[in-house]
């Protein structure tokens, strides 16, 4: 048995790591997209490394782009295999791949224009709608904690990862040789004491563990003071400095948690009285599915839940659904928040708010959870005075504010709870994937000092055979 690094290998993004048995069955663990790696991005989007006509099965752990956003692509290259999620994450996959696929033309429309203008060539996307459509016709449910045979020799099952609404572990047990063994993939990892979803689950022994390591270095602030983080800035910005705060959420999980800390503040009546708007289609569908499934919430929000119907509702909110509507926001100089994806300003309409309140002092950038560096929002975050937004430059005047404890992704203290309920001894390779290289150097070491000997950094492309 051997496994594959196609993707997050060393960087953060394009989440594809690919399993082959001895007997030639071949299983793709997530298919996600390439995001905010400057030039080498497209090229690295339409290269998968394998041959997607040879792959048999695709196991999507959760619906992130950088996890699912390149299944379309794959189907449109020739796979044929069934996808396994769970319940939750096919109905947010369902969104975000249509949406994904409708982002790419609006947003190469607008690029080809500028290219034409310069002479430059016309690019394509990479899939359309109708390959989003037979995507989606691939997926099958299983339920956590289900043990799914797959092939008489290949099983798993999911574990919540609590990290978005339906994220999932995934468990493997390949039969070969007359023996078994058992693979962990983390997928993401969420936080313990997340805002809205369950504690991560304990999962069983394995031999082989592929654990995501985002934040490997970093340590969270305390959940709580993200609700007072909110309020100072937008009392500074809207009502000091009459400005926008301009925040760039992904459409899943993380502008419903920025929904249900600005619901909190209007419980509590100290809420700024400004318009609120959420300037992504998606993201309201993606708030519905959350509200279609309440079995993911964790004890804190069921008591709200007790006082308030709609804990992502509150005065002031809007959803902005039309194009005209999101320009017309930009028009408008009225002090605002504006929740906007993608969460790395690398696309949608976010991008357009930046472009046009940047440069203003008044204004705030907030940014709100992991944005890779080379991205537009890691860019911001990281001090640049300057930026370029569609092949143009704009100084960067506004404010730039971070909330780093809204990340979905755990710190290394939650990863190591999430593999306490492992003996060291017994696991006999920890890949660490879904990280930036010297973040995993780091937090190698501090998985060495919990015992794990053996822990590898996989490269892009990298093969690893499996004892």
């Amino acid at each position: 048995m051997e496994i594959t690094f196609h993707g997050a290998a060393r960087n953060v993004t394009g989440s594809k790591h690919l399993l082959r048995m001895q007997d030639g069955t071949s299983v793709l663990l997530d298919c996600g997209m390439f995001q905010g790696l400057g030039e080498q991005t497209e090229d690295m989007n339409e290269h998968f490394g394998f041959n997607p006509k040879k792959l048999d099965y695709l196991i999507l752990s959760h619906a992130h782009i950088d996890h699912c956003g390149l299944i379309p692509r794959l189907v449109k290259e020739g796979f044929e295999g069934q996808i396994f999620c769970t319940a939750p994450t096919m109905d947010l996959a369902r969104i975000l791949l249509m949406d994904s696929a409708k982002i790419q033309t609006q947003d190469l429309e607008y690029d080809n224009k500028h290219r034409a203008k310069k002479g430059q060539p016309q690019l394509e996307a990479l899939y359309s709608e109708e390959d989003a459509i037979s995507a989606l016709s691939l997926f099958r449910i299983v339920d956590y904690n289900q043990e799914y045979h797959i092939t008489p020799t290949l099983k798993f099952k999911f574990t919540d990862a609590g990290h978005v609404l339906g994220s999932a572990a995934v468990h493997i047990r390949a039969d070969e040789n007359g023996k078994s063994t058992y693979i962990t993939f983390s997928g993401d990892v969420g936080r313990y004491g997340d805002l809205l979803l369950k504690n991560p689950q304990t999962f069983p022994q394995a031999d082989y563990i592929l654990l995501e390591s985002t934040y490997g270095d970093s340590l969270h602030k305390d959940i709580g003071p993200i609700q007072d983080a909110l309020l100072d800035i937008i009392k500074n910005t809207c009502e000091v400095k009459m400005g926008k705060v301009i925040i760039p959420a992904f459409s899943v999980g993380r502008t419903q948690e920025l929904l249900y800390a600005l619901n909190s503040l209007e419980l509590k009546g100290i809420l700024p009285d400004v318009p609120y708007y959420v300037d992504s289609p998606l993201s309201e569908k993606a708030t519905q599915v959350l509200r279609d499934h309440p079995e993911v919430y964790n004890k804190d929000v069921k008591e709200v839940l007790k006082i308030d119907a709609d804990p992502f509702g509150f005065k002031g909110l809007k959803f902005v659904q039309s194009t005209a509507e999101s320009i017309a926001l930009n028009d408008d100089v009225r002090p605002c928040v504006i929740i906007s994806s993608s969460g790395m300003a690398e696309a949608g309409r976010v991008k357009h708010h930046i472009k046009n309140n940047v440069g203003q002092q008044k204004n705030t950038i907030l940014m709100v959870g992991y944005a890779e560096p080379n991205s537009l929002g890691g860019r911001l975050a990281r001090g640049e005075k300057e930026v370029h937004i569609f092949g143009d430059q704009y100084q960067v005047n506004a404010e730039v504010q971070s909330i780093k404890s809204m990340s979905a992704h755990g710190d290394y203290e939650d990863l190591l709870h999430f593999l306490a309920c492992q003996d060291p001894k017994l696991v006999k390779k920890l890949f660490l994937v879904h990280g930036e290289y010297e973040v995993q150097q780091h937090f190698a070491e501090k998985l060495k000092e919990k015992g794990f000997s053996d822990i590898e950094i996989p490269y892009q492309h990298q093969k690893v055979v499996l004892d």
